[in-house]
């Protein structure tokens, strides 16, 4: 079964529970019997199916002219070593949908967390941060001329009521 690999007795019985009867072809990406679809690393180091009579069939009528097997039969062998074609494996998923959504989703909840806190949570603005509140202590300010050298009320034209240009 193992034509180009050999291992010895320990190592099968530790490897061979875990991959079925599937066959060991090469190291592998990181001398481990996985099987994993890499563009980076093209060769796993078993065989994506288990071995069957049709493919095993098909193995030894492999081993003679190619140009006997049909388009079938070479699919077929494809596939049972392999899960993935190049272009299967690069092809877009759409997982950039749920990414995306996620994002979203999270923005949105802390949108009405926010909402939330500032409604039911936080205390009311001070008096003091309302437009009118500060237009009143501007105009105060001025009456009393405070800051009359260097303050608000040097800008400010006691005469003709308007700021100095």
């Amino acid at each position: 079964m193992y034509k180009n690999v050999v291992l010895e007795q320990k190592l099968k019985d530790e490897i061979h529970p875990k991959i079925g009867n599937r066959e060991i072809v090469g190291f592998g990406l990181n001398g481990l019997a996985t099987y994993v679809d890499r563009c980076e690393f093209p060769c796993p180091a078993i065989r994506f199916k288990e071995d069957t009579p049709e493919v095993l069939k098909l193995r030894e009528k492999e081993k003679g002219d190619w140009k006997n097997l049909t388009l079938e039969e070479k699919k077929a062998l494809y596939r049972a070593s392999f899960c993935q074609t190049f272009s299967e494996i690069n092809a877009p998923t759409g997982e950039w949908k749920m990414f995306l959504s996620v994002i979203l989703l999270s923005l949105a909840a802390t949108g009405w967390i926010m909402l939330f806190v500032k409604k039911f949570v936080y205390p009311p603005l001070p008096k003091n941060l309302t437009k009118e509140w500060q237009e009143k202590m501007l105009q105060k300010m001025l009456d009393e001329e405070q800051g009359r050298i260097m303050g608000i009320s040097s800008k400010w034209d006691y005469e003709k009521l308007e700021w100095k240009k």
